[in-house]
């Protein structure tokens, strides 16, 4: 019926009414925090272009563990920056890595039982010259070698789940990965580690602020020839349906907020798990606005968390996790 027998403001009018009502809700379970694992001892230093966040070493990466296991929040998305970095990323599938160091030290400690430990697989943040692949360069023209690549992104998985990891998450956008990581995987009797696949992850003006936290800047060009074009939702739809059919087990939207199109359209058509990483630059963006008191920030936070969440996001990686899980407490 129409107004003035239907009027919709009744369901609005008080805050008990508005929670009984509400068809999208947010728990700390469902977030995911990352971590930035560096070498030393008591190392804590922040990252300039996203405040709250740091570099950490392994004995302050398992203070910040407790303290998500604590808040309830859902597992960890461990990153590395290594020692030393080379063409090979040797870093990456080193069984003494810092990620592969900071996943046993993780484990021992008591917020090993309450969270997921997933690690990101990668190679960027551990070549010299910051791309996610192997370099073939000819004077001024280069091509990330795509299948040699795969063959260290496998090794490098199998070397995580070995040193702990409960989910290995392969970032890189090279194809076949998946396929090979499973095998390798399966190879090494590690046929229980599910793989979360960065199935959609788009060549996008919002990483800035990650290539700081991660040392992890290409050197020269840039990696739109592996990561996606931002204009292609089928392109996207295609990237998920391979990656599933390579084995997958969950898959990941990246960035978020500016694909939250991407999210529904695979909500609607895939069955599985399915997250979204809230990217550096949309965690720098809105910090820019609350140091300027131009949003209010625990309304900006959570309104960004819940329209990801609404978009059909079963678990989201944001660097506002333990902000919002105080709030969701």
């Amino acid at each position: 019926m129409d107004f003035p027998v239907t009027r919709l403001r009744r369901l609005r009018r008080t805050e008990a009414m508005r929670r009984f009502v509400r068809e999208t809700s947010l728990e700390p379970g469902a977030l995911v925090y990352p971590l930035f694992l560096c070498p030393g001892e008591g190392v804590r230093r922040e990252i300039s272009s996203m405040p709250g966040v740091f570099n950490l070493s392994i004995d302050e990466a398992v203070k910040e563990a407790e303290e998500a296991a604590s808040l309830g929040i859902g597992g960890l998305l461990l990153f590395g920056l290594p020692e030393s970095k080379d063409e090979q990323a040797t870093g990456a599938w080193d069984n003494n890595g810092i990620v592969q160091q900071g996943l046993r030290a993780l484990k021992q400690s008591r917020s090993a039982k309450d969270l997921l430990l997933i690690a990101d697989v990668c190679l960027c943040e551990y070549t010299s010259h910051g791309h996610c692949g192997i370099v073939h360069q000819n004077g001024d023209e280069y091509e990330i070698e795509n299948d040699a690549s795969v063959n260290l992104i496998a090794k490098t998985a199998a070397s995580l789940a070995e040193a702990g990891a409960d989910i290995v998450a392969p970032s890189d956008m090279m194809d076949g990965r998946v396929e090979a990581i499973r095998d390798e995987l399966d190879a090494a009797g590690k046929e229980q580690t599910p793989i979360l696949s960065y199935a959609a992850k788009f060549a996008s003006a919002f990483y800035g602020p990650f290539r700081e936290a991660a040392d992890s800047a290409p050197q020269f060009g840039d990696r739109r020839s592996y990561q996606m074009d931002g204009a292609n939702l089928r392109e996207a739809m295609r990237e998920i349906e391979q990656d599933l059919g390579e084995g997958a087990d969950m898959i990941l939207m990246k960035p978020a907020m500016p694909y939250l199109d991407v999210i529904r359209a695979a909500r609607e058509r895939f069955d599985v798990p399915i997250g979204a990483y809230q990217v550096s630059g949309e965690y720098s963006m809105l910090h820019a606005a609350f140091a300027k008191g131009w949003l209010e920030p625990e309304r900006a936070m959570m309104e960004s968390l819940l329209s990801i969440r609404r978009a059909g996001a079963g678990f989201i990686v944001t660097y506002f996790a333990k902000d919002a899980a105080k709030v969701l407490a």
